[in-house]
C-alpha cells in the first residue's frame, strides 16, 4: 500500500555526506540514474523532481533526497531524506565536499572560449596531475555543485568552469566552490539581456576576482585586455600572458601571433621564464586565431604548476575540439567550420572575421541568430550584417527569427529545418563553409545526415 510519508526533521549537511561518502554518485535526471546512486529532487519552472521520487527509488536509487511530501510504499519510506530545500543542499553538500580537498581549485569564467579554454587546460594538467574537471558545459547553478561532488580522494587540481547570465551568479559558485585560482577569458558582448549591458558583464565576471581579492587568490590575466588589467587591480599575485605582455607581478608568457596552417591555428612562443618553450613553435588542431589566448591560457597554467614542456606541447598538439566547438570537418565534398555550440555578438565577428581570411574563392557563410540580447537584439544583429556586408562570401544564409526585421539581400529561413532542405537540395560541393550560431538555433542540423 502507498502512503504519503511525513517528513522527519531535515538531514543536516554533516549527516548527509555521511551518505554521499557511501553513495558519491548523484543523479537529478531518472533517466540517467544507475542503481545506488543518490536522487536528489530538484525543481525547475516547468519540473518537480519530487514527483520522481518513487520512481527512481524503484529503478535503484540508493536514497531520494526531496523536499516535498511524497507517497511511497512502506518498504521504501526509509529511503526518502527530508531537507529544506534540495537545490541549497546539493550545493551546501557539495561546499562540504570540497572543504576536504587542499588542492588547487582554478575556476574558469568568460564570454567567449572559456569551455575551450577549461578543455585545454584540463589536458594539460591532466598530462601529468589527476586531473577533475567540469563535464562539457555543465557549468550552471546545478553543473557546478556536480562537478564538485564528482572529484575523488585522489584529485591532484580541478577546474571549475563557470557560465553566467546575469549578477551575482559567479558570486554564489564562488561561495561553495571557493577557488584558489581564476581566469577571466575575456568580457565581451554575451547575455546582455541579462547582465543589462556590457559593464554589467564586467562586473558580472569580475565577481571571480572579487573573491580572488579577497581570499588571497590568484589569477591568470590576458594581459593584452586592458580592462581585464584593471579589473584585476588588488589580487595579490597575478600571472599573465599575451601577445603583448604588460608589466604584471608574476611570470609572463608572451607569443607572437598566430597563424593558420591547413587552417589550424599555429603560434611561436618568443618570451617566456622557462627557457625550453621559447621559439618553441606549437602546431594545434584548433581553427581560428580567436584561440590563441586560449592556448596561451593553458601554456601558463602548466607552467605555473610545473608541467614538463613536452606534456605541455603535446597535450595541446594532440587536443581535438568536439561537441560543434570550432570543428574542421568534412561534409559532401565541403570543408566545414562547424562552431554551432553557441555565439554572440563578441565571437560572431572574431568567427567571420577569420573566416573571411581564409584563403579560398569559394566560402559560403551560415549564420544562425543570437540569443538573450533582449532590447540590443536588432542593433547587434544589423551591425553584424553590415560586418558581412563588407567581407564579399559567395553565398551567405542566414537562419532565425532574429533576422526577421534586419535589412539585407541573403538569404534568411526561419529556422534549421529550412535551411537544410534548401541546402540538400543544392547539393553544393567544393566550398568552404563557416557555421555558426546559439544553442537554441541548432545550427549544426543544416549539415546532418538523414
Amino acid at each position: 500500500m502507498k502512503q504519503s510519508s511525513t517528513p522527519n526533521a531535515p538531514l543536516s549537511i554533516s549527516d548527509l555526506y555521511e551518505l554521499y561518502k557511501s553513495f558519491s554518485q548523484i543523479q537529478t535526471d531518472t533517466r540517467q540514474l544507475k542503481k545506488g546512486d543518490l536522487y536528489f529532487a530538484l525543481k525547475g519552472p516547468n519540473f518537480n523532481g519530487n514527483e520522481f521520487a518513487l520512481v527512481a527509488l524503484e529503478q535503484g536509487a540508493a536514497y531520494a533526497i526531496v523536499d516535498e511530501p511524497v507517497t511511497v510504499n512502506e518498504q521504501l519510506k526509509d529511503r526518502i531524506i527530508y531537507v529544506k530545500d534540495v537545490l541549497s543542499s546539493l550545493q551546501a553538500l557539495a561546499k562540504f565536499h570540497r572543504e576536504q580537498f587542499n588542492i588547487p581549485f582554478i575556476a574558469i569564467t568568460g564570454s567567449n572560449g572559456k569551455t575551450t579554454t577549461k578543455e585545454l587546460v584540463a589536458a594539460v594538467l591532466n598530462s601529468h596531475y589527476k586531473t577533475y574537471t567540469t563535464k562539457g558545459n555543465l557549468n550552471n547553478h546545478i553543473g557546478v555543485p556536480l562537478t564538485l561532488l564528482s572529484i575523488q580522494k585522489d584529485a591532484e587540481f580541478a577546474i571549475i568552469e563557470m557560465g553566467a547570465n546575469h549578477l551575482k551568479e559567479i558570486e554564489s559558485y564562488c561561495s561553495y566552490t571557493l577557488p584558489t585560482h581564476g581566469l577571466i577569458n575575456n568580457c565581451g558582448k554575451a547575455h546582455l539581456e541579462g547582465f543589462g549591458g556590457e559593464e554589467g558583464v564586467r562586473k558580472g565576471k569580475g565577481e571571480l576576482y572579487d573573491y580572488l581579492k579577497t581570499h588571497n587568490g590568484i589569477a591568470f590575466i590576458n594581459s593584452d585586455l586592458d580592462y581585464l588589467v584593471k579589473m584585476s587591480q588588488g589580487i595579490g599575485t597575478i600571472i599573465s600572458y599575451g601577445i603583448h605582455s604588460g608589466q604584471l607581478q608574476g611570470e609572463t608568457l608572451e607569443a607572437v601571433n598566430g597563424h593558420t596552417t591547413n587552417n589550424f591555428l599555429e603560434l611561436k612562443i618568443t618570451k617566456c621564464s622557462n627557457a625550453a618553450l621559447v621559439n618553441k613553435v606549437i602546431k594545434s588542431q584548433l581553427v581560428g586565431n580567436y584561440n590563441l589566448p586560449n592556448v596561451l591560457a593553458a601554456i601558463s597554467i602548466g607552467l605555473t604548476f610545473e608541467v614538463p614542456v613536452v606534456k605541455i606541447i603535446a597535450a595541446i598538439e594532440n587536443y581535438t575540439p568536439t561537441n560543434s566547438r570550432s570543428q574542421l570537418i568534412e561534409w559532401k565534398n565541403n570543408k566545414v567550420i562547424l562552431d554551432a555550440y553557441n555565439a554572440n555578438p563578441s565571437s560572431m565577428q572574431l568567427a567571420i572575421e577569420n573566416f573571411a581570411k581564409i584563403k579560398n574563392v569559394k566560402k559560403i557563410l551560415c549564420i544562425g541568430g543570437m540569443r538573450e540580447l533582449g532590447k540590443e537584439s536588432q542593433a547587434e544583429h544589423q551591425a553584424l550584417l553590415e560586418q558581412i556586408k563588407t567581407a564579399h562570401f559567395e553565398k551567405v544564409i542566414l537562419v532565425g527569427k532574429e533576422f526577421e526585421k534586419c535589412q539585407h539581400s541573403f538569404t534568411y529561413f526561419e529556422n534549421s529545418a529550412l535551411a537544410k532542405s534548401w541546402l540538400d537540395q543544392e547539393k553544393i560541393t567544393d566550398h568552404f563553409f563557416l557555421i555558426k550560431g546559439s544553442r537554441g538555433i541548432q545550427m549544426e542540423k543544416i549539415i546532418a545526415l538523414d
